[in-house]
């Protein structure tokens, strides 16, 4: 599981506590591994799981993963609010919460380490480089979930037992209403023209010299035949 998924799951785990009741479910996208952390997320306390598995999902940008969820979304009908880990863990981009929220019409408040719900609204306090900021939005909405939300529940024996015997609906991209020429790596949003690992090479030279005083001359002499003084 993405490392701010569980997050997300505590985050509306914790706002259905504070309610008194509520509906979790819980929407993932992947191979037939990601069933794991659906499986998860129904031990910690989620009511029910979807999975969007399709051939043609293989190779996707995280753009179109955003159209993918924002189609499931809407096919699981009416909602309150959607919370989402605030990137993933390979990647590291974090558009796709941003993305679901322009898709579906929605305010979107992002890095969020705490989350209030007060009837219509939603108070969210979010994580930014030098402090937090306090927001406060109407419903619904999309939050994506930060670490700093603090540590999710541990699913008990019993609860991993119980999530074990839940059905985990899967859903195709036909299901959601997408087609062959909105999928796979050919109909990316954002073409991936190369992927590697670069390579850092790093050249020494020792300065030699009789004194410290001929050292730093001909250091200098080098610094300047480099054009850096």
């Amino acid at each position: 599981m993405n490392p701010f998924d569980p997050q997300a799951t505590e985050a509306a785990l914790r706002l259905k506590d504070a309610a008194g009741g509520g509906k979790v479910t819980v929407i993932s996208l992947g191979a037939d591994s990601a069933r794991d952390s659906i499986k998860h997320a129904l031990a910690m306390g989620a009511d029910e799981g979807v999975l969007l598995s399709d051939p043609g999902f293989d190779g996707i940008d995280n753009f179109q993963t955003a159209v993918a969820l924002a189609r499931a979304i809407q096919k699981v009908g009416e909602f309150d609010l959607i919370l989402m880990g605030r990137q993933a863990a390979d990647w590291d981009m974090g558009v796709v919460p941003t993305g679901v929220a322009q898709l579906l019409g929605l305010p979107a408040v992002t890095i969020a380490k705490a989350i209030e719900a007060n009837g219509p609204t939603i108070k969210v306090e979010r994580v930014l480089d030098d402090g937090f900021q306090t927001v406060e939005t109407t419903l619904p909405a999309v939050v994506s979930v930060s670490n700093e939300f603090g540590e999710p529940r541990y699913p008990q024996l019993r609860q991993i037992m119980l999530a074990a015997k839940k059905t985990v609906q899967v859903w195709s991209a036909a299901d959601i209403g997408l087609e062959a020429g909105q999928l796979g790596a050919a109909n990316r949003w954002l073409p991936l023209e190369a992927l590697y690992v670069p390579k850092v090479e790093s050249n020494v030279e020792i300065i030699e010299g009789d004194s410290p005083e001929e050292k730093a001359h001909n250091l200098a002499l080098k610094l300047r035949a480099a054009k850096l003084v």
